[in-house]
């Protein structure tokens, strides 16, 4: 199977320094390369591309304004390409699998599209999954509605040990954080920002793989894409409609949506 790519960067050296990198990745295929936002757009909805190289900085119409301009059609995946680290957290946030560094390490290359290529599979898993669904639906509807197997087994067996050390591998070093210091947790995409109360890091994993390795009476979700350790909680501060914010050891303040309101409840005891 090969990987439908497209290059997007305005510096011509920029585009040809990562399509030469990518030549020891037979299974990457070259598609179109594009010099600015808007061409990329047109290339991308005509070219139905699995996997886009995007850079950030360019004039005009930047990379977050690509990922805008296709909300109105099934995007590919999008690993952002930059110069400036301080773009990374808008990145994730902007739903993007990766980002690289200029100029691209081939490490980093390398290890970024083994993540394309398992993303690639999971999501052909998924639409086959559906098709099953889809035809158990006509055939044997009891089955669809009981969920006869189709989720694998059952992951609410006795919890195991947890995590008392993270290994984090972020901007090129490997930091090792003590699970008693994460205040906060954020989803970003494929990625987890980590935030202790003087540092922030990021880790490429799920959401849904973090939670299993942390104490589920410690660390809570307080939305759907926030964990909060609740040791660390300072304060509960009720706010309207039934939202409240909790005030952390660090001093930062995350509000806690009407959905996880069950969670506020352990300190009300």
């Amino acid at each position: 199977m090969s990987i439908r790519t497209i290059l997007v960067d305005d510096e011509p050296l920029a585009i040809q320094g990562l399509e030469l990198r990518l030549l020891v990745h037979e299974d990457v295929e070259i598609v179109a390369k594009c010099q600015n936002g808007r061409e990329a757009i047109g290339a991308i909805k005509t070219h139905k591309p699995d996997l886009v190289f995007l850079d950030i900085q360019m004039p005009g119409f930047d990379g977050f304004s690509v990922v805008q301009g296709l909300m109105d059609v099934d995007p590919p995946l999008f690993v952002f390409v930059t110069a400036y680290s301080d773009h990374a957290i808008r990145a994730f946030k902007a739903q993007a699998l990766g980002y690289l560094m200029k100029p691209v390490d081939e490490g980093e290359l390398a290890d970024t599209l083994a993540h394309v290529r398992q993303r690639l599979l999971e999501k052909g898993s998924a639409e086959e999954a559906e098709k099953l669904k889809e035809v158990l639906a006509e055939v044997a509807p009891d089955a669809v509605s009981d969920g006869a197997g189709l989720d694998g087994p059952s992951s609410s067996g006795a919890p195991g040990r947890f995590e008392k050390m993270i290994n984090i591998k972020d901007r090129g070093q490997i930091f090792r954080v003590d699970v008693d210091t994460i205040e906060l947790i954020e989803a970003a995409g494929d990625y987890m920002v980590i935030k202790t109360g003087d540092n922030s890091l990021v880790l490429r994993e799920t959401m849904k793989d973090l939670e299993k390795r942390l104490d589920p009476r410690r660390f809570q979700r307080i939305h759907r894409s926030t964990i909060v350790n609740l040791d660390l909680v300072k304060q509960v501060k009720p706010h309207t409609n039934g939202e409240c914010f909790l005030v952390l050891g660090s001093g930062s303040q995350v509000k806690v949506s009407r959905s996880y309101r069950e969670v506020v409840a352990r300190f009300v005891h």
